[in-house]
């Protein structure tokens, strides 16, 4: 007969048995004695200022180590603040493991103090979610919660403990290989979809490799540039995807979709190959479906065969992991260049004449006030592509994913699907726990920073130095975008008055940080030096940026990508229809 140990001390073995290495979180009623035996543990627990800030630091981590990370609530208000996180690890394909209190057994379902169910809350947004009474299902929930969270297509996966399973005694077993009936994710390719996708690729004269975070998550970058090089066509990256192929890289056209470059998105709408590699044809990349490619056929290369033909038919559907599909892609393609060696050459003068035409770029303004994408630009230039950046969600977001170069995967990180704002901060918080070595640089804007920036006390009290730039329009930027595009100018509600109150500088001082103000050009490169120097404290930048800036090229939400638009200044001469 195994010791008898009580269930929350079954909860921290699993955790410990699973790997785990840090994990953030706040205590409360329903968790706390789980608290208990965590006190005792190795795993070093970061306590947040705010649950939500626990969820996107568990995202971060992950996202810049591949390892599952690991937040833990309380029940009620504690579990219901996850659900943002949870959503956007779900909508992200972000492994995750959310562990949260609930009132006892017999309590459940009366309204008790601090009663949600949690469990039916975030179906919707979770891989797969346990609702643990007994204490001997613990250690099997934990391990089976580790295994679906980072297997397949990866998610987050919420445990929910009532409060009495965690005091009452257990035997303590924990499975390191948990049987799922129904649940085998497809990792190995069908031969025949390969052969038929190679067979596709030497048949098109206008491929173009169309990349989705999905390369990143499984680890597949490497052989993505073998694979690139070997096709010699067109590689864009989506938003998820920017880092898993060098933006320095010849063939790299850059980003497609809503704010991509004029290349990329023409690219996509022009060819007549669509080489799908782990992306899902979101309205972001398609703009108006219906328009989308309509002359192209489709690889559609997914771990989740949930995500093939969903949005878009698949000529050729390959359900598989990515990297073993696209090692087998491989030999394939060379053995039908072998037979047929395409001729890609005019396709390339198209793309080329297009990349050099329609460059990103971005005018002073007139008034001499910051430009937003010099400072953005600058911060990628003098950190360089070995660090992380992170950004919250809009203009910042935006800018920050066309003027930093990337040339590794895992060093971009934003919320991609869900648009979380206040995202930034404490995701960057978690990255930096993930990679302690390496510089972490958070671009925030002003609304976003407002939401999370309390975790920045976190940080102070746990040694995590984060860089926090401050893109201060002092507006909701996107949305102003909107309303000066396509409401007339009639800006309701988005002016945030960020260059008065608050104090970003005082504010940042007062939560442990260094402070730092930047409101001229003159100025960016030694204050970005300056911050990137400091290394034993989170440094705040607040860069008082021109409030008018905007974000081109740009495609209007329900439109084609044929429309898509670009500021007069920098095109003059641009007429998308004459592609």
């Amino acid at each position: 007969m195994s010791e008898q140990i009580t269930g929350a001390q079954s909860l921290v073995k699993s955790l410990e048995s699973a790997g785990v290495e840090v994990m953030f979180g706040i205590p409360g009623g329903a968790i706390l004695p789980a608290y208990d035996p965590i006190f005792d543990s190795k795993i070093r627990h970061i306590l947040v200022r705010h649950e939500q800030g626990a969820g996107h630091a568990a995202t971060g981590y992950a996202q810049v180590t591949g390892k599952v990370g690991v937040c833990i609530a309380t029940s009620g208000p504690g579990a219901t603040n996850l659900v943002t996180p949870l959503a956007d690890a779900h909508m992200d394909s972000v492994p995750m493991v959310a562990i949260t209190g609930q009132v006892p057994g017999p309590a459940i379902g009366t309204d008790a103090f601090q009663e949600a169910d949690i469990r039916g809350v975030t179906m919707p947004v979770t891989k797969h979610n346990y609702l643990i009474t007994d204490p001997n299902e613990i250690s099997r929930a934990i391990s089976e919660a580790f295994y679906i969270a980072k297997s397949g297509r990866p998610g987050p996966v919420l445990v929910d403990v009532a409060k009495d399973a965690l005091q009452k005694m257990t035997g303590f077993s924990y499975p390191k290989r948990p049987e799922l009936r129904g649940y085998r994710p497809q990792v190995e390719p069908n031969e025949e979809s390969i052969r038929d996708a190679a067979a596709l690729i030497a048949q098109s004269s206008k491929p173009v490799l169309y990349i989705g975070g999905g390369v990143i998550k499984a680890n597949a970058a490497k052989d993505l540039l073998k694979l690139a090089e070997l096709v010699g066509a067109p590689v864009v990256t989506t938003l998820m995807a920017r880092g898993a192929f060098p933006d320095s890289h010849r063939q790299h056209l850059g980003m497609p979709g809503m704010h991509g470059t004029v290349a990329a998105v023409t690219a996509l709408q022009k060819s007549d190959l669509l080489i799908t590699l782990g992306a899902r044809f979101d309205d972001r990349v398609t703009g108006k479906l219906s328009t989308f490619a309509i002359g192209a056929k489709i690889i559609h290369a997914d771990i989740d065969p949930a995500e093939i033909g969903k949005n878009r038919y698949a000529d050729v559907p390959i359900i598989g992991d990515l990297g073993p599909t696209i090692r087998a892609l491989i030999p394939a393609v060379t053995a039908e260049f072998k037979k047929r060696q395409p001729d890609y050459s005019t396709w390339w003068r198209q793309m080329d004449s297009l990349r050099s035409t329609y460059p990103l770029g971005y005018n002073e303004p007139e008034d001499g006030s910051l430009s937003p994408q010099y400072v953005i630009e600058l911060i990628g230039a003098i950190t360089g592509p070995d660090a992380v950046y992170v950004a919250g969600v809009g203009q910042h977001q935006m800018w920050a994913s066309q003027f930093i170069k990337y040339e590794k995967p895992r060093t971009w990180l934003n919320s991609g699907g869900l648009g979380t704002m206040g995202y930034a901060v404490p995701a960057a918080m978690g990255a930096k726990v993930g990679a302690p070595d390496t510089p972490v640089w958070a671009i925030d804007g002003d609304g976003c920073f407002q939401m999370t920036n309390q975790e920045l006390v976190t940080c102070s009290l746990n040694n995590i130095p984060i860089k926090v730039a401050i893109i201060n329009n002092e507006s909701l930027g996107m949305v102003r975008q909107w309303q000066s595009l396509f409401y007339q100018g009639r800006y309701s509600n988005t002016d945030l008055h960020s260059k008065r109150i608050p104090d970003f500088a005082k504010l940042a001082e007062a939560m442990g940080c260094v402070g730092l103000r930047c409101e001229s050009k003159g100025d960016v490169d030694k204050i970005i030096k300056e911050a990137n120097a400091i290394n034993d404290a989170p440094v705040v930048v607040d860069f008082n940026v021109h409030r008018d800036a905007m974000v081109w090229p740009m495609v209007a939400a329900g439109t084609s990508n044929d429309d898509i638009m670009i500021a007069r200044e920098l095109a003059p001469d641009w007429d998308s229809q004459e592609l």
